[in-house]
């Protein structure tokens, strides 16, 4: 960012990323709103939403050149056919290996083309006195520095779990349904799509954290733990998450759990598939295994019950 005196800034970025514009209101949402009872607009408004994502997510995996050339050209709409799209806003990748960049009514579009802001496409290669020095040979003089880079993903926000008086190396679970871990007792966390709104999954996650408490107060149960089951133990072992490109996901996935290639051993990133492991899966399924205080337990009991998400450092 620099020129703060012209007030003009800079964005400079190593590579493109797919950028979307969207209207900042739903318009269909409001009109619904106005005929129809709040509780059930916001139904039919949410249905709407999540079939659409899904739909344009299944588009990105079947015809990925298409939406490609599609994104692109509303790129071009917006900036003209004098505007660098192919240097500055044509990933290497196809859409959703990695997530999309949504602009709210195309505001950075209308700064470009104002030439309130410009973006640079280059590699920073040092500080200077004045500013930047990119790789390419050219400075950038900059007033100020914002920086965006270092996204650094942890496990359960980096606390430290232990069971038996044993460290938890979550890098050696498997994931039970992407929400809790083979052999830890008593904990869930959320996590959302990497190919959707966030909180889709972290709603759905809590329903079923929801249902399993209401289980366990049922039976008189004080524990429940993951377990691999015998014919489980031959399983291939996946990445925690399968199909994304971005490096602070490639960066840490040894650190995460396993997944397998068969339920409940896998974090689907698929809202209807979810919809159906957590609204509608047993919650007594053979995997998950209870105990009650008065029984031996074979495993660790030291866990307290929590739920957070992965969180994200700079």
């Amino acid at each position: 960012m620099d020129g703060v005196e012209s007030d003009r800034r800079r964005a400079v970025e190593r590579s493109p990323t797919y950028v979307v514009s969207r209207p900042e209101e739903d318009v269909i949402a409001n009109t619904l709103r106005k005929i129809l009872p709040d509780p059930l607009a916001y139904r039919i408004t949410r249905r709407k939403n999540v079939a659409l994502q899904q739909f344009f997510y299944g588009r990105t995996r079947t015809q990925p050149d298409k939406v490609k050339a599609k994104l692109l050209s509303l790129v071009r709409k917006q900036l003209g056919p004098d505007y660098d799209v192919d240097t500055h806003f044509t990933p290497r990748y196809n859409a959703w290996d990695q997530r999309l960049c949504l602009i709210p009514n195309a505001d950075l579009f209308t700064a470009i083309r104002e030439n309130r802001v410009s973006v640079v496409t280059d590699e920073i290669e040092s500080f200077t006195e004045r500013g930047i020095a990119l790789r390419s040979g050219a400075e950038l003089e900059a007033d100020i520095v914002v920086t965006a880079t270092g996204l650094q993903l942890v496990t359960l926000g980096e606390a430290n779990f232990l069971v038996d008086g044993e460290p938890v190396d979550f890098s050696t679970t498997w994931t039970y349904k992407g929400f809790a871990y083979s052999d830890v007792p008593n904990l869930a966390s959320s996590f959302g799509y990497i190919n959707a709104s966030w909180t889709l999954r972290a709603d759905l996650t809590c329903e079923y954290v929801c249902r399993l408490l209401n289980h366990m107060r049922a039976t008189g149960m004080s524990q429940c733990t993951p377990r691999l089951r015998t014919s489980d133990t031959d399983m291939p072992e996946r990445p925690w998450i399968d199909g994304f490109s971005s490096g602070y996901v490639q960066r840490v996935l040894h650190l995460l759990p396993k997944q397998g290639d068969r339920a409940p051993w896998i974090n689907p990133q698929h809202y209807g598939w979810d919809k159906k492991m957590f609204r509608n899966g047993a919650i007594d399924d053979g995997v998950m295994r209870f105990t009650r205080r008065s029984e031996p337990v074979v495993a660790a009991t030291a866990v307290a019950f929590v739920s957070t998400d992965c969180e994200d450092h700079r």
